[in-house]
């Protein structure tokens, strides 16, 4: 990733049983994968990245500020590992380029006039219709 680079050794990993295909081998070994990475002490990510990804990514975060990503996807645990670092390298490029800030504007003096004019228009046709004219 070109904009971030966080250090592996922010990054903690644990293991377990992965769900799916795989036959007998997914009994036996533990290739599922949570990264868990406490976004609150990383030095790696400026503030304003931060809270735009706790505002986001809300889900993925536990109650003491660790971000926590699952990966399942491989047979192998260090595919996993790798998808797992590029689950939340995607997830900060999305957040990295804050949203631009959206300006009020008027309508246009035409648009305005253009809808009191068919208001007015369909006002008529209505008081046409009466019976008692």
């Amino acid at each position: 990733m070109a904009q971030i680079n966080i250090p592996f050794s922010e990054f903690s990993f644990s293991f377990s049983r992965s769900g799916g295909a795989g036959g007998q081998n997914v009994n036996k070994v533990n290739s599922k994968v949570v990264l868990e990475w406490d976004i609150n002490k990383s030095e790696a990510v400026a503030y304003s990245v931060k809270e735009r990804f706790k505002a986001k990514y809300k889900g993925f975060i536990n109650t003491d500020g660790i971000v926590q990503i699952t990966g399942q996807r491989h047979r192998s645990q260090k595919d996993n590992i790798d998808d797992c670092i590029q689950k939340l390298h995607d997830m900060l490029n999305e957040v990295f380029i804050a949203p631009k800030a959206r300006k009020a504007t008027k309508p246009k003096r035409s648009a305005v006039l253009k809808r009191l004019n068919s208001k007015k228009k369909d006002g008529e046709k209505k008081r046409m219709r009466k019976t008692d004219y």
